[in-house]
């Protein structure tokens, strides 16, 4: 044993030397028994039985050193292993025979013994090792890989010597991805030092990177990239990592999705940069899966949006849950055309139904209501982004504050259980008429569900940051910008935001949904997003990612910001106390609910001026209705009245 720290480890490496040992001096032992007989073994035997036992075991101790097998890792025996056992096997027979044959002439040691000792031996190294894999595996597939050309085009690193890098190692010695050629493997564990998966060695801790790349570069092994093999890193760990390898030069990827090394499924295996939601600074929240799943299976649930980012994905986990019926309604027919089919591939039996329309017709709603009769409706359709909506803000009323209040309506005229509001963070201190409209919608639904008129319905509103890699977001932009030579474009070096995946954006909408049922009133759910990222900072490390050197290889320009931008956001308005949850990473604020004939009035108002094109007059029922909303820029009555043309 070595001492590690305070840990001792069993060095396994030295465990199977022993075992292979061992095996030597017994496959000896019972190649004469098989010979003789039981009952002439030792009459037959003993003249020269300790010495030869000695002897070849220690004929088979160097040869197995020398060629090293006891370095392999079981749990990834594979055809090349095999070979390789036998190899050493045979090695070891065909020097004892000669070294034997000098001491004893062979006189009372019989020749057919030797071939019967070369079988026993390579069943008895072979055999654990071939046993060990199958019952791990639940079958031989793993063991009959069959090993490929050593050449390749890019030499990497794999940091994590588990499964996937075995799947890895495998793929390259199959083919499958001829571009990579495995020079060594890192990994935290220090008892795998020194042994080896698929004849590809373990060359130490991620501690000693440094180490091992001057030995791996000294030798001309040096690899271009190092690939992440660990599915579920920590993101601190991940930022260490990176900022590790940036240092020594070494661009970091990670492996593709384990479907992608199933035979027929890719033609090729690639590395990928590392995920961005891996570098969100926190650990993704953890759902309570059931809950979500009681709540949808067998139940009849409506998504508006359906064909945007987070409507498709809602629509894809409902599907997994077994609702009764699904109806997504979406204005963009093409979109709706995408996740209608998807859904068709995905879950043929699902009963379903396509609404094209727009959330901004009451009349197509309260008929869809009428047939469908949905008991669960997720209100994801709204025009978001910021800059679109800031030129166009007679689009922005009628469709994130008209439209919601027809939703609303249209959920409480056809006894809709609960209704689930998609909201964000930019309508806490609006400074957009994206974010100042969104904070409409939370408070027509708050009056609502505070009045006696809501009944039943229960109304939900669930705050996102900003979601990861959807469509218009920051992340796609500076991807196309890193793949073009850059510039990157960043507004302002302190703006900085909260971020989310899509997956925990619909998962908050689905546990917010669980958690509300019971509650009155309209509670406003928030997922627990760490601390905001700079922009600047994503930038940059999206730059490395790249394998590029920011402000050197790609430069980083600062425009300024945009109308109804602001540096900052908040999850929550001062006047939103907190109240704990159940659910670990979720938050819940106590709604300020309004008047709801006032509303109602107003909206009336607000509709009649967006409708009929006066931005002025629209805007400034906008400031009344959220009087906490300074628009960026100015007056927010000051815009022109086809502030929509504006270029």
């Amino acid at each position: 044993m070595r001492h590690i720290g305070t840990r001792f480890i069993v060095n396994r490496a030295y465990a199977v030397a022993a075992h292979d040992v061992t095996m030597a001096g017994v496959s000896f032992a019972l190649a004469l028994l098989l010979r003789h007989g039981l009952g002439s073994f030792w009459e037959m035997s003993s003249g020269f039985f300790v010495e030869g036992i000695l002897l070849f075991t220690a004929v088979s101790a160097l040869i197995f050193w020398r060629t090293r097998i006891y370095r392999g890792v079981w749990r990834y025996t594979a055809l090349r292993d095999v070979v390789l056992v036998v190899q050493a096997a045979s090695l070891a027979v065909l020097i004892f025979v000669p070294i034997l044959f000098a001491l004893t002439r062979l006189e009372a040691y019989p020749r057919s013994a030797l071939l019967i000792n070369w079988f026993i031996l390579i069943a008895l190294l072979v055999g654990p090792r071939v046993i060990y894999r199958a019952v791990l595996d639940g079958s031989l597939a793993g063991v009959l890989r069959r090993g490929g050309a050593a050449g390749r085009q890019i030499p990497v690193l794999l940091l994590g010597a588990g499964d996937n890098a075995e799947l890895f190692i495998s793929a390259t010695m199959r083919g499958s991805s001829a571009s990579y050629r495995v020079v060594g493997i890192v990994d935290d564990d220090a008892s795998k030092a020194k042994r080896r998966i698929h004849g590809v060695r373990i060359l130490g801790t991620t501690d000693e990177l440094p180490q091992i790349l001057r030995s791996l570069r000294a030798r001309g092994a040096g690899p271009h990239r190092a690939v992440l093999t660990t599915p579920d890193a920590d993101p601190d760990r991940l930022r260490a990592l990176l900022g590790a390898c940036e240092a020594l030069g070494l661009p970091l990827s990670r492996l593709p999705e384990l479907t992608d090394f199933r035979p027929g499924v890719a033609s090729e295996i690639d590395v990928r940069p590392v995920r961005l939601e891996d570098l969100l600074g926190r650990p993704q929240a953890a759902p309570d899966r059931a809950a979500m799943r009681a709540l949808v299976n067998g139940r009849r649930v409506c998504i508006t949006g359906a064909g945007g980012t987070i409507g498709g994905e809602l629509a894809r986990q409902i599907a997994e849950d077994g609702p009764a019926h699904l109806t997504l309604i979406d204005s963009a027919e093409y979109n709706l055309y995408r996740i209608d089919m998807e859904l068709d591939e995905a879950h043929p039996g699902l009963a379903r139904s396509t609404v094209l329309g727009d959330v901004r017709d009451p009349g197509r709603l309260a008929s869809t209501f009428a047939r469908e009769r949905p008991e669960l409706v997720f209100h994801a359709a709204a025009l978001k982004h910021v800059h679109m909506v800031e030129t166009n803000p007679n689009e922005g009323v009628l469709t994130n504050a008209v439209g919601t209040r027809n939703v609303a309506d249209a959920c409480l005229e056809s006894g809709v259980g609960a209704m689930v509001l998609v909201s964000t963070d930019k309508a806490v201190n609006p400074a957009s008429v994206m974010g100042a409209t969104k904070r409409i919608a939370e408070s027509y639904c708050q009056a609502l569900a505070a009045s006696p008129e809501a009944g039943t319905l229960r109304l939900v509103t669930v705050r996102f940051g900003n979601v990861i890699g959807s469509s218009g977001s920051v992340v796609p932009l500076f991807q196309r910008q890193i793949a073009a030579g850059g510039p990157v474009t960043v507004t302002d070096p302190d703006v900085a935001r909260y971020f989310m995946t899509t997956r925990e954006a619909v998962q908050l909408l689905l546990q917010a949904s669980a958690l509300g049922a019971g509650e009155e009133g309209g509670g406003i759910y928030v997922l627990d997003m760490g601390q905001p990222i700079r922009i600047v900072d994503l930038a940059r490390q999206m730059i490395r990612l790249a394998g590029l050197a920011p402000d050197k290889d790609i430069e980083i320009v600062f425009t300024g910001l945009r109308p109804g931008e602001k540096k900052d956001e908040a999850l929550f308005h001062p006047a939103e106390p907190l109240v704990a949850t159940d659910t670990p990473g979720i938050l819940r604020a106590e709604s300020r609910p309004a008047d709801l004939a006032l509303m109602r009035r107003r909206l009336d108002q607000l509709q009649a001026a967006a409708r009929d094109r006066r931005t002025a007059d629209a805007l400034a029922l906008v400031a009344a209705m959220v009087p906490e909303y300074e628009r960026s820029g100015g007056d927010p009555s000051a815009a022109p009245a086809d502030a929509g043309l504006a270029r």
